[in-house]
């Protein structure tokens, strides 16, 4: 199968790279959880005492109104910034036995960052040490209790996979192609899954850039109650993992279309492989949920005649402080969809967008819900079709990207909100003093529809 990679890993045969040796240290995780404390905690000082009098005789001073009114609103700030909350389905799935912790991250690499210093000139340098960084990251991921996670621009994965392997994960890494550093890494709980299956696809070989994507099958272990080690039942859980982090440039929509429809085939033929196994997928999809590349996802249907490939992604350069954020989306999503077309796909743009079918429409046959449009969330941090309204920020773009999506069999239990756009404007921009990346993390917990 030319263009893309699989490794049977059935039999723990999975094959580990040499790695380096950590240089983590516990104690360096408690500076930064002092560092936390700082931040919301101001100490004032002690006034002296008059002569003759004593702390027990002076009377308590009543806050004026405005002192009032600042510190609420300091309050604010510091409780709307602080830990984002589980938001829970409208419908009650307590009953599902069977269910999975995923998240999506995009890290920022290290190189990235460093080789686009313009998108973070208001972040203060030592936000962007990776020193730094990989300590947020992982100590966040813990607080999710994650049980697999799909991450983006991993260019540190010496460093990131020896952190999670001290709390019980396993992953695969793959590199993009070219001469980029950054890749997709996938990680699972090693008590909780087996890998029975991986690829990856090189997009490359399709002469479609340098980007990749994976794909997992894992298979859900269970404890034993009496023995408390992990058993594989009779009927185990399968499922198909997809982890892709698509292409960046805008204009090129014809590449991000046809990215994004090879890794839906793929994981489409994966599943039907092992069974017709549920599938979930996530990742950095470089488009808004008002575009034309999220509607094909979600409607397994697209007729590029009707698109600008040069605005099928919705994105466009944001300057939050300055526009309102709604509103700027509203006009992206009417220049991508209002049917006018100001340039004609070229023969070869067809041809990567649709994998040389004859017909315009491009097809996939997965049928994909959005995992946060399927539980209910608030003005303040989603849109009009529920999903975040913003999953990165920096000084070029405030947006959503990242998404995780999951067939029928799979059903959103509670999804982790993100930051309310007021809240990411009031910061000089992502990374901060608490995240770790220009992106905030999604995290959804799936279960398994009973049979």
């Amino acid at each position: 199968m030319s263009g893309y990679e699989r490794k049977n890993s059935i039999g723990n045969s999975i094959t580990v790279t040499k790695r380096k040796r950590c240089s983590i240290s516990q104690s360096s995780d408690n500076v930064y959880e002092k560092s936390y404390r700082k931040e919301s905690i101001t100490l004032k000082p002690h006034r002296p005492l008059a002569p003759g009098s004593s702390r027990r005789s002076c009377k308590p001073v009543r806050p004026s109104k405005s002192s009032r009114r600042r510190r609420k609103r300091t309050k604010e700030i510091i409780s709307s910034s602080g830990e984002r909350q589980w938001v829970f389905s409208a419908t009650n799935f307590e009953n599902l036995q069977d269910k999975v912790v995923l998240v999506s991250y995009n890290l920022l690499g290290v190189d990235n960052a460093s080789n686009h210093m313009d998108l973070y000139y208001n972040v203060p340098r030592k936000h962007l040490e990776w020193s730094r960084r990989k300590h947020l990251i992982c100590k966040e991921i813990s607080r999710y209790n994650a049980s697999i996670l799909c991450l983006q621009e991993v260019d540190r994965f010496d460093d990131i996979d020896c952190i999670l392997k001290k709390r019980g994960f396993q992953g695969v890494h793959k590199s993009r192609t070219g001469e980029a550093s950054d890749g997709c890494a996938i990680f699972w709980k090693e008590k909780l899954f087996e890998l029975l299956d991986y690829q990856h696809i090189e997009f490359d070989r399709f002469d479609m850039r340098n980007n990749v994507a994976q794909l997992c099958v894992l298979e859900m272990n269970h404890e034993d109650p009496k023995s408390k080690l992990s058993v594989r039942p009779s009927d185990p859980r399968r499922l198909v993992v997809g982890n892709i982090h698509v292409l960046f440039n805008p204009k090129r929509g014809d590449i991000k279309l046809g990215q994004v429809r090879l890794f839906l085939e793929k994981a489409y033929q994966l599943s039907q492989e092992w069974g017709n196994i549920p599938v979930a997928i996530a990742g950095d999809l470089n488009s808004t949920p008002q575009s034309a590349i999220y509607d094909f996802i979600a409607s397994a249907d697209l007729d590029t005649q009707l698109h600008d490939r040069r605005q099928i992604s919705g994105q466009s350069e944001v300057k939050p402080k300055k526009r309102s954020f709604r509103n700027r989306y509203a006009v992206s999503a009417a220049v991508s969809t209002s049917g006018s077309v100001p340039n004609v796909w070229s023969q070869e743009e067809l041809q990567f967008a649709t994998g040389g079918q004859a017909s315009t429409h491009v097809q996939h046959q997965l049928k994909l819900h959005s995992a946060y449009s399927g539980v209910p969330g608030t003005h303040r941090t989603r849109d009009q079709r529920g999903e975040p309204l913003a999953t990165t920020y920096h000084s070029r773009f405030l947006g959503t990207v990242d998404y995780i999506w999951h067939t029928k069999e799979l059903v959103p239990v509670r999804v982790l909100e993100t930051l309310p756009t007021d809240v990411l404007t009031r910061t000089c921009g992502l990374p901060s003093e608490k995240w770790g990346s220009d992106h905030l993390a999604i995290a959804c917990e799936l279960g398994f529809v009973n049979d």
